[in-house]
């Protein structure tokens, strides 16, 4: 799908500031009134989950997509705050036309985002965004139902109970937690409640971080993108393991006992090892996006398993789970798909997965997680204001001249985020010091290049440009 017809959506739904448009509560009610109209088909009573994180905008957010929504004929089910996993869950198990989510996830609490879901529990594809996109441009007042057909809105009180459930099952039976000693960050996020619940109730002793938000500060100085205190608390504890989660509970990274960080990679491998052994990895392979760390593969070929790499974004992982079989896959940077369990990202049980092998095992977590030596990668962004740099004939050059020199003792990895105006500039290879040079001096060059305007042409959000093994 084009950009020029999808500008809303990026790669995980609706991204801004709140109270800015298109975070807006205007904008909000339009999407309301869109999505409900494009999955108003049939003679069904139709229905839409919709679920929030903790930022404080949400509660400006949910009532405007509520009433759009209600305005559609949709009866609007409200779940409160709760991860993103488990509106997808909850989407399927209530038979809901729609799920929508309310998040930025890893972002400050000024962002917000809505994601929405399909009844499958599936985000919807680059099409069904493109339409929804195209009603709202359009006349909708003429559609919306008559006053008889309004749709109504009631709150699920057991929603929390019935996410912990579908966790805790995900966990092998016969098995607990019992011994273990767990630090788990939760951002001050949607998962601030459950994910303690789950590990307590499966046994562990947990030590809570990130527990207390109160709109603000959802992913200040803490979660996955800021593990460094759970890594701390975690040694300080002598724990077995620590988790961090996002805000809205989709990713993870963990620490091992010594407060080493695990990333997305790491985790994988870990997975992936032990699936294999028990012969329940599907589709010989595990899927990947263009970020994942070379080591990664290698580690997976000598296991006789395949690496296959997708675009950006965990719903094309999840999409190319489906297309090819495999029953996991994941983001270097913490998502994680284990379609056993779920239709998408999902932080706490991919940490459920690792402690299960902790448990069968019976060895640390430096020893489970350490599964290969990741090759020197190296990650710079770029922000610009107004167009991109991509297409200029000095950045291309560069790029051109940075892949032979790598030639097959690296890659380059070059695109445009799908949330946000920022390029970014990867590269990875055996030589740390051709690494750190090859980023520094391609992002020095866009950041001129992107500062002099020199391009008027903006590509697509999901713009790569690769080389190299």
């Amino acid at each position: 799908m084009s950009e020029a017809v999808r500008r809303l959506f990026g790669t995980d739904g609706i991204r801004g500031v709140a109270n800015r448009a298109p975070m807006d509560a205007s904008t909000a009610l339009r999407l309301g009134q869109a999505a409900g109209l494009f999955f108003n088909r049939g003679a069904h009573r139709h229905r839409v989950v919709i679920g929030k994180d903790t930022r404080l905008s949400g509660y400006m957010l949910e009532p405007a997509l509520t009433a759009g929504f209600v305005g559609a004929g949709m009866d609007v089910v409200l779940v409160g705050p709760l991860p993103t996993p488990a509106i997808a869950m909850l989407t399927r198990s209530l038979r809901a036309d729609l799920g929508v989510m309310i998040s930025a996830s890893h972002n400050p609490f000024e962002d917000n985002g809505i994601k929405l879901f399909g009844p499958d529990g599936l985000k919807l594809s680059d099409d069904e965004e493109a339409e929804i996109e195209a009603l709202m441009a359009g006349d909708l007042g003429a559609r919306l139902v008559p006053p008889s057909r309004l749709g109504r809105a009631s709150r699920l009180e057991d929603a929390p109970g019935r996410y912990i459930e579908a966790v805790k099952a995900s966990f092998p039976k016969g098995r607990s937690l019992s011994g273990m000693r767990i630090v788990v960050d939760c951002a001050n996020g949607a998962a601030y409640r459950v994910a303690p619940t789950v590990l307590w109730e499966l046994g562990a002793e947990v030590v809570p971080l990130g527990v207390a938000p109160d709109g603000f500060n959802i992913n200040r100085e803490c979660g996955s993108t800021a593990p460094a205190r759970m890594a701390e608390l975690v040694r300080e504890r002598r724990a077995d393991l620590g988790i961090a989660l996002d805000g809205d509970a989709d990713r993870l990274v963990l620490a091992d006992e010594q407060g080493q960080i695990i990333d997305g990679d790491q985790i994988l491998a870990a997975v992936a090892q032990s699936w294999a052994r028990q012969k329940r990895l599907q589709g010989g392979a595990v899927v990947a996006t263009v970020m994942s760390n070379l080591g990664l593969e290698r580690f997976l070929k000598g296991q006789g398993l395949e690496l296959l790499r997708t675009r950006v974004g965990d719903r094309y992982v999840s999409e190319r789970m489906r297309e090819t079989g495999c029953n996991l896959g994941g983001e270097q940077s913490g998502h994680m798909i284990l379609s056993d369990f779920g239709t998408t990202g999902d932080g706490l049980v991919a940490a459920l997965q690792v402690l299960a092998v902790l448990a069968e095992e019976g060895r640390p977590a430096s020893a489970v997680c350490r599964s290969f030596a990741p090759l020197p990668q190296r990650l710079v962004n770029v922000r610009y204001a107004g167009a991109s740099p991509l297409k200029d004939p000095a950045v291309q050059e560069a790029i051109a001249a940075a892949e032979a020199r790598l030639a097959q003792r690296g890659r380059v990895l070059i695109r445009a985020s799908g949330t946000e105006p920022v390029i970014r500039v990867m590269a990875e290879a055996e030589d740390d010091a051709l690494v750190e040079e090859t980023v520094q001096g391609l992002a020095a060059l866009i950041r001129a290049r992107a500062a002099a305007g020199a391009v008027a042409e903006r590509p697509a959000a999901d713009a790569t440009v690769e080389g190299g093994a």
